[in-house]
Formats: C-alpha cells, structure tokens, sequence
C-alpha cells in the first residue's frame, strides 16, 4: 500500500474518521506479516515501514483533533454522577459480596433491574421465539473440555497477563499500559498535539499486540504494578479467559463454564433437526448465563465476569439464505456504516435493508431480517433509535470463515458500545463438530427429480480397526462412513501420496484401514452442512442501554430524577397513592390494587410519610408509568386521579373505567395523548407539583375538623369552596 501525506487540509470530520480507520487497516495488515516469535529473517525496512505508518495515522488522528477543538459543538455531558447514584440507591444493580469487599466484575440486580429484565427477556422471547417458531434449548453451564477445544475457546479465547514480580498480583497488560499513556498525558499539559498522538496511537493499538511487542511497550513507558510502584511486573504471558474447573470427585476430567451459550445448540443440532421433523431451515434459541474471567473489569455492566446472554442459531442451506418473511421487513430503514464507508466517507448511511441485501452491502435476506428484527426489538423496549447503528466488521476483524458480519452498537456516555452481533458463520462450527466426533451434522434437500450418480465412497475396514483404535473403534468408523465425495477424494489422495491421514480430526489411518470403491446408485436428495445466521445479545449491556436512555432530570434538577422506560418492560406498572394516610381510603386502595393485580399488573402501594408530591418524586426515581391518586372525592363518587408520569397530567377516572384503561397504557395500545381527550383533565402537568403539597396540607386541616360537622369549607391555592365532610358521622 501507498503511503501518502495529504497536503490539502481536510475539513470533512467524517472523512478524517474514514482515513484514520483505513490507515488503522493498513497498520494491522502490516503487523500480520510478523510471525510470533518475531523472525531475525524480517526485512531489514519492516518496522521502519511500520513507523512511517504510524506517522501517517498520527498526523490524521492530529488533524481531527484539531478540527474537534475548532468546530464541534460540546454536548451537554450525561449527569453520570446523579445517574450512579440513583441506580445504586434505588437498588436498580448493586456490586455483589459488598460487605464482604467482593471481587470486581459481579453485580446483583436489584428488584427493579431483576424485573426490568425479566420483562425485556419476555419481549425477546414473544418477538424471536414464539414469533419465528423457534426452538428453545436450556443447555448446560458445565462444559467439557472437548466442546471447547473443537470450537477452539482452549487455544485462542486469552487475554495477556502480568503478575507483580513481588506480590503475585495479576494485572491486564493492555490495560495497564493505556493507564501508563493516560498518566503521561494527564502530567504533561503542555505537550504537543502531534506528541499526544503519538502516544494515542501506541494506546489504541494496545489490544492488538503481539507478546513481545507488549512487553516492549510497557519497558519503553516504564510501567510498575499499580498495587506499589516500586515493584517490577513480569513479562506478559496469554490467560485463558474461561473459568476451569473438574468434573467428577476424580478430579481428571476437565471442565469449563461455557463463554458462551452457542456450542451447546450446535451439538445438539442432529436432535433439533429430527424434532423439527427433518425441515430446514428452523432456528433454536437459548438464554443463559456466560462466563468470562476478565482480568480487568470495568465500566459497570459493560465488562463483568457473569452475563445473560441471548442467542439464536438459524440453520439454513448455504446456497438458498433467503428469507420467508423478508418482504415484510423490506422498507425499515437502517443507519448502517459499512465496512466501504467507514474507509473511506466514514459516514452512516440511513437506507432500507431491502436496498442494503439488493445492493450486496448485506450478504444475504436472513442476515437482513434478523439486523432488522433487532432494531424493531430495541425499539420496543425503549432503547433510543437516534442512538442505534449497525457496524459492518472490516475484513482484517472478521474471521476468516465469516461471509459477513454486523454489529448493533448503541452509543451511551461511554462511547459506541457492540451490543448484538448478527454473524454469518457459514458452516464452520458444525463441521468442527463433525471433524472432531465424526458425528454427520448434515441436513437433506429433496431433488425435483431422482439422479443417477457415481461417487466414491470410502469404506472402512472393521477388522483392522477395531485392534487398532480399541475404544475409539466407533468414533473411526463413523468419521470414515460420514465423509462427504469431497473428503473421500482428498483422503484417497493422502493415502496415495503419503501412506497415512488424518480422519475424525484427530486419528491417524493408513491405507490397508480403509478401501475406496465407485458406487452408483439413484439420488431422490442432497445432504449438506448447513450454514448459521447467528444473532447474539448480550442482554447485561441492553439492559444498561435502556437505564441510561431512560434517565433524564426535570429542569436538569439533580433532586428530581426520572426514569422513563416503556411502560411493556417498566418493572412496576402503576403506583398507587392516598392523598393522606387515613383509614377511609384503605378499601378503594385495596380493591385497585387488587384488580391490577388480578391482570397481572405490578402495582406499588406508597403509604410513606410526606407529600403525595414527594411521593410521585419517588415513583418517578422507579420508573413507575402511572400513578393513581385516592383522595376524598374518591370516597364521595367512586372516582380517582390518574397521573402519566412524563408528563405529569392527570386526568380524573371512574374506579369502573380504570383497570381497562391502564391495561391499554401498559399494553401501549393507547396513548397519554388520547386519554386526555377522554377524560376529565385536572392537571396539564404544567402546573408545579409542589402545589399538591400545599392542598394536601389544605386537606389534612380539613381533615382535622370535629367529625360532627356535615359540611367543611376548604382552603387551597386553587381556591376555597364547601364539600361534604368524609369524616362526618350521623347522631341518629
């Protein structure tokens, strides 16, 4: 590749972005080429090329930095403060072990984050599984060695790793060199923009280096254990990130809690196809916990060492990824960045995913039905659209077997946040699988009309095999017998050419094991492997997506903060209020709450101290949609005040209209909007709430009246006037 310095002055940001993410590229194409451990053999240019790279990214990334400071207006910053502290006292997610001083990476969910998910996932399940006639599995956290090793999580899933030479304190080398840039920069103010960026560079790339490299960095930067800077680090050295265990009192069989929920639909993928009677394509489904034991967890929910995770595995054919029900999803529009743009106009595109899978931008109508289903998911939820996009992987992040890959990332304070992965992962995991087990994951598609062919077939010597192999003896066989033409030839070929190959992915045989014949028969079906669409959903950072989204402050008052959800995933439906706690409200607060409850309605009595105001104050921290108010009017026609609570409006309702009423709310099949204009509107909501509290002490004067008087002149801000008294009790 050409290395070029632009000499015109670049004013487009997103352009800037684009250059950067293409010199990005350039930059980790270039350090593939270096082997591990570096090669004395390299061309003596090799790093001289690589720091003229730098040097170009360095440059551009000064550019933009500079164009940020001249021309982008700030954003009000998110109030991450009062927003910590309202999840933390509210209980909404709290660490775990917390008296104990428990280890990072663990939290408990609270009552209104526990009911909060549940509600999401039970939307998840009516939108994917019931919805998409899904099968839904409940796989097993504990896996076996095997499992793990075939999909390749043994050799590959690590992270690197330093210990404190003198405590054996362990620590994420990555991690600690960003800290050791971040540190330099914070201690030198005055330093040039193009030295920053300098720095920048070597911490972006952090993740991506090699052992040695690393090594190197953290030398250059002088780097000591955080836990006493005196103290040495040692060299980093590859931690496996799945938590090991055994399985079994003998302690010899090794075991792992799963990093992910995928691999236990895989091998389950010969069971799933005969329950689905043999018809293809069909998806299974699973929710579940993951486990990663991160050496560094940070940022809340966004990297923990326990997660929920939802995935779907839709098996389909290979050559036929079409959708059945595409065309229903066809015209919603998308902001997608392609892996084209984010190299070169580095914009977002809005566009139709019918357009996008027409185009070639998406690879095929399943991939674009599920990106598609996905959005229409975090909509409902509450998850803010303008907030939402879908990031095409470059080719030098995707695997090497993926034939297209999009992530939807949801933008909160800390930046673009990979959310769902929505993955082609054509036939690899299930021919790893077979490989190792020699177990057929194969499907079947019948013919318009029966061929006759001739295939080579290899047939498998039993008895030779069987003294051979012993206990493995079937596992042999049976990977020889499930060899597709394909596999038979490149076996043959092996024993022709070397004596021996290598069957089941790990048994050596030789050529007097196995005999090759030409067979003929008629074909009424074709067998093949099928390929996997696979959203993913780490459910743990949805979740916080749809707090931060949900957090707003009235007047950017810090004591007055509001939790928006959707009323379908609120943890609690309506709060119900007693304009002052006396004794005659009791039963019409009972029976409400009673009929709510009988609907399956989450409902919040609040019969604490202070103004109703105050109240409404503490609903609104809860994210409580509604509110229902029994006051004395209550007692006198049977009527209560319903409170919407982003608006604050309330409008008067019989007890008779009311739990229909707030079941077409929670259900979002009627809006606030069109509640005003049937019912008795007593606040627009533009009134000051605090005005409740002046009449509810009006009222409790009232109520304070000796009970012998039939009639009581009520003083409030909004005027005086004479009801009955409530309290009133006859002497006849």
């Amino acid at each position: 590749c050409d290395i070029k310095m632009a000499d015109e002055t670049i004013t487009d940001p997103y352009l800037l972005q684009a250059k950067i993410t293409q010199q990005q590229s350039i930059i980790k194409e270039h350090k593939k080429q270096v082997p591990i451990p570096p090669a004395v053999s390299l061309p003596p240019d090799h790093y001289q090329r690589l720091q003229e790279l730098v040097n170009v990214l360095t440059s551009l990334r000064a550019q933009l930095l500079a164009l940020q400071n001249s021309n982008q207006e700030k954003e009000a910053p998110f109030p991450r403060k009062s927003f910590d502290e309202l999840i933390l006292r509210k209980m909404y997610v709290v660490p775990s072990f917390e008296i104990h001083n428990g280890p990072a990476g663990l939290f408990d969910y609270g009552p209104a984050a526990c009911s909060l998910k549940s509600n999401m996932l039970a939307l998840w399940r009516r939108h994917f599984v019931l919805e998409e006639n899904m099968l839904e599995m409940e796989c097993t956290n504990l896996t076996p060695s095997a499992v793990l090793e075939t999909s390749g999580h043994v050799d590959r899933f690590t992270d690197f790793m330093v210990r404190d030479e003198v405590t054996m304190e362990c620590f994420r080398a990555d991690k600690l060199l960003e800290e050791a840039i971040d540190s330099l920069l914070l201690a030198n103010p005055n330093m040039t923009i193009q030295e920053q960026e300098s720095h920048k560079i070597i911490q972006r790339q952090a993740d991506a280096f090699t052992e040695d490299e690393l090594h190197e960095m953290l030398q250059r930067y002088n780097v000591k254990s955080p836990s006493n800077p005196q103290n040495n680090l040692t060299k980093p050295f590859p931690f496996n990130l799945m938590f090991k265990t055994t399985i079994g009192p003998e302690g010899t069989a090794v075991g792992y809690l799963r990093p992910e929920t995928a691999q236990g639909l895989f091998v389950n993928f010969r069971r799933l196809l005969d329950y689905n009677q043999q018809k293809m394509p069909f998806a299974a489904a699973q929710i579940g916990l993951g486990f990663r034991n991160e050496i560094a967890p940070r940022n809340g929910l966004l990297r923990v060492r326990e997660f929920c995770m939802a995935e779907i595995e839709h098996f389909v054919s290979p050559n036929d990824k079409s959708h059945p029900k595409f065309a229903s999803v066809k015209d919603k529009e998308l902001v997608l960045f392609s892996s084209e743009a984010q190299l070169s106009t580095g914009r977002t595109v809005k566009m139709s995913i019918g357009e996008a899978v027409q185009s070639g931008m998406v690879n095929n109508q399943t991939l674009g039905y599920f990106m598609t289903r996905t959005q229409l998911w975090l909509e409902r939820i509450g998850v803010n659209p303008k907030k939402m996009r879908l990031r095409q992987h470059l080719k030098t992040e995707m695997a090497h077997y993926a034939a297209d890959c999009w992530d939807m990332e949801i933008q909160m304070s800390y930046g673009w946040i990979e959310c769902v992965g929505h993955a082609d992962r054509a036939c690899f995991d299930l021919q790893q699988h077979s490989q190792r087990t020699g177990v057929p994951m194969v499907a079947s598609v019948r013919l318009d009309k029966p061929l006759q062919v001739e295939r080579l077939v290899a047939e498998p010597n039993k008895k030779l095999i069987g003294p051979r192999f012993k206990g493995d003896q079937k596992v042999v066989t049976a990977a020889i017998e499930s060899l597709s033409e394909e596999e038979v030839q490149s076996l043959k070929a092996s024993l022709e050419k070397d004596g021996q190959a290598v069957v089941g992915g790990q048994f050596s045989v030789t050529a007097d094991l196995v005999s090759f014949t030409v067979e003929k028969k008629v074909v009424s079906e074709e067998k093949y492997t099928p390929s996997v669409i696979e959203p993913s959903y780490g459910i743990g950072r949805i979740l916080y997506a749809v707090l931060e989204h949900a957090f707003w402050q009235r007047d950017n008052d810090e004591q007055r903060c509001v939790m928006s959800f959707r009323p379908c995933v609120a943890p609690i439906k309506v709060g119900i209020f007693r304009l002052l706690n006396h004794t005659p409200f009791d039963a019409i607060v009972n029976s409400i709450r009673d009929s709510l409850q009988s609907h399956n309605l989450s409902t919040r009595v609040d019969s604490s101290s202070g103004s109703v105001g105050r109240r409404y104050c503490r609903a609104d921290e809860l994210g409580i949609p509604f509110g229902i108010t029994v006051d004395f009017q209550s007692l006198l026609d049977n009527s209560v005040t319903l409170r919407d609570r982003d608006s604050m409006a309330q409008v008067r309702v019989s007890l008779m209209a009311l739990t229909p009423l707030v079941l077409e709310l929670v259900a979002e099949t009627v809006t606030w909007a069109t509640v005003m204009t049937r019912y008795r509107v007593v606040s627009t909501g533009l009134e000051d709430e605090e005005d409740e509290e002046e009449e509810g002490k009006a009222v409790e004067k009232v109520a304070a009246v000796s009970a012998a008087n039939p009639v009581v002149v009520q003083y409030s801000t909004r005027g005086t006037f004479s009801r009955p008294n409530p309290l009133f009790v006859s002497k006849n």
